[in-house]
């Protein structure tokens, strides 16, 4: 068992979780307390600068940063594979994928669909482990545009966007905003993908997606949870999209949120 899960160099493997869980979750923990009682992520003063998420700060602390993107990419790929079967890569040309991180899920989508192109948006810093993994790996059909999920434009000339574990780390008044966004950059007939941990519709079941709530609001970005997959539902259907459905029983407790723009 450990030469399987400890030892592998696997893309996926547990030797490249387990120091990013090392290095940023487990001493965020010490803080749980501390932080339900204050309503903010107080585990968030343990990193330098006063930006208000953990994935900005990180960016002042390059090595601790590539750590945990490490291990936040392997640990997404033992969940992707909801995605990847998803038919809806195949009637697209041009995917963006919002907050790409290192561009894993940009690589691993080009590779099972070979007439896709990708485009990375995400941070100037995580942009630079994004080049070099897209280098390697995207055969010359994954991108990156580096830029600020809320203050910059979202690169046009797509027609479909991807929200990977990303929107659940923000409250619903940022999350209508980023899927405004992507509305107004789709044309007619484009698709907007949400893909990522749902709790139960009332709440009460759900372990991981329980414990992602907890790092959001200890450390990561003191708001955000595994949205019912109604909420994002919801949300799509405010911003004007159509034809707004959910993929549920994914692996790891994800779902996949699908709409169209008329």
């Amino acid at each position: 068992m450990a030469a399987e899960l400890l030892a592998s160099d696997a893309p996926d493997s547990w030797s490249h979780i387990l120091p990013g869980w090392k290095e940023v979750y487990y001493p965020a923990f010490a803080h749980m307390t501390q932080a339900i009682r204050s309503g903010t992520n107080t585990a968030l003063d343990d990193y330098p600068g006063d930006a208000p998420t953990l994935y900005q700060r990180l960016a002042a602390l390059p090595e601790v940063e590539e750590t945990f993107h490490r291990a936040m990419s392997a640990f997404s790929l033992r969940t992707l594979g909801g995605l990847l079967k998803c038919d809806e890569f195949t009637t697209l040309r041009h995917l963006l994928d919002v907050g790409g991180g290192d561009g894993m899920t940009s690589a691993a989508l080009a590779e099972r669909h070979p007439d896709l192109r990708l485009t990375v948006f995400d941070m100037p810093s995580v942009s630079r482990l994004a080049e070099d993994r897209t280098r390697a790996e995207g055969q010359g059909r994954v991108s990156r545009h580096p830029g600020d999920l809320f203050e910059d434009d979202f690169p046009t000339g797509v027609d479909g966007v991807l929200f990977s574990h990303v929107l659940e780390i923000f409250d619903g008044e940022q999350i209508r905003a980023l899927v405004k966004k992507a509305y107004d950059v789709l044309p007619s007939g484009g698709r907007i993908l949400v893909y990522g941990f749902n709790a139960s519709d009332d709440e009460t079941t759900g372990i991981y997606s329980a414990r992602l709530g907890l790092y959001f609001n200890v450390l990561a970005s003191g708001q955000g949870m595994a949205y019912p997959a109604r909420d994002y539902e919801e949300w799509l259907r405010r911003a004007g999209f159509a034809d707004v459905r959910t993929v549920t029983g994914l692996p790891y407790e994800h779902g996949l949120t699908l709409g169209t723009k008329p």
